[in-house]
């Protein structure tokens, strides 16, 4: 999965969503959250992936869990999980920890990632990425300020995120091997109609732009940088302040691929301490 799709889902990448800003100190908002995607190529279904988490006052939660379905299934076992913790500061987001795990039939791979203040603390890859000469090198400054591809599924907006709210924003991402921005501009907003949600999206063009850690003179880092057409739908989340992608499109070297909701589930709910004020 290329790193745009990633972030905003988090793009799952693509990248891009989030947990509120402007929580009273009286009313602290939360929510539950449980969506399900499946994943195309050309059309054709690749498999299904599986969002869950939760919102509780300024902490955050999110679970991810893909795998690759039917005949593409059947040749590579490709399969996927990750998790990210973290806190919410006057509405910014702050990871916590981050962890992915990847498997097909030829390799498997682990990323754990603590941060602390936007900062990365530590970085385990096991195991380790390939030097490779065209590989762009990373420094110190390509870890500060950042979030990691699944904390940034979770977008902080301004009131309920109209006109353009949600998308107007750089992603600084990094996913312990890469530093990248996912830049998001707005497109417009439709209705849309699934189990669990009715209403409206908001639409995010978004842009790929490498940083550091990646291979600069690979096909596809060139065709990813000037690739014009990927694109998010954003939904609200119900009690916060937060929207997240229902939708990621994401046209690659072979077709485009999307990945959609068949369904995104919210239980609103108040923490135990609001009830209390």
């Amino acid at each position: 999965m290329k790193p745009a799709i990633a972030s905003s889902l988090a793009g799952l990448g693509l990248a891009a969503l989030a947990l509120a800003s402007g929580f009273g100190a009286s009313s602290v908002a939360a929510a539950s959250l449980e969506a399900k995607y499946d994943v195309s190529l050309l059309g054709l279904t690749l498999g299904t992936a599986h969002l869950s988490g939760g919102i509780d006052g300024s902490s955050y939660k999110l679970d991810i869990v893909a795998k690759m379905t039917g005949l593409v299934g059947s040749f590579t076992g490709g399969r996927g999980s990750g998790a990210a913790t973290g806190n919410l500061h006057g509405g910014r987001l702050s990871p916590a920890t981050f962890a992915v795990s990847s498997a097909n039939s030829s390799e498997s791979r682990t990323v754990r990632m603590a941060l602390d203040g936007g900062t990365v603390q530590a970085v385990d890859i096991a195991p380790p990425i390939d030097d490779k000469p065209d590989r762009v090198p990373l420094n110190e400054s390509h870890k500060r300020n950042v979030v990691d591809p699944i904390s940034a599924f979770l977008m902080p907006v301004e009131g309920k995120g109209g006109n353009g709210a949600a998308c107007n924003r750089t992603l600084p991402i990094f996913d312990g091997a890469a530093r990248y921005d996912i830049k998001l501009s707005y497109s417009g907003s439709r209705q849309v109609k699934l189990e669990g949600y009715s209403g409206p999206v908001t639409i995010c063009q978004a842009r790929y732009v490498p940083i550091a850690g990646h291979r600069a003179l690979r096909p596809s880092t060139k065709f990813m940088t000037e690739n014009r057409e990927i694109n998010t739908w954003l939904a609200p989340v119900n009690g916060t302040n937060v929207m997240v992608p229902i939708r990621i499109s994401v046209k690659t070297m072979i077709g485009t691929a999307v990945i959609e909701a068949s369904s995104f589930r919210v239980d609103p709910t108040t923490t135990t301490a609001a009830r209390q004020n």
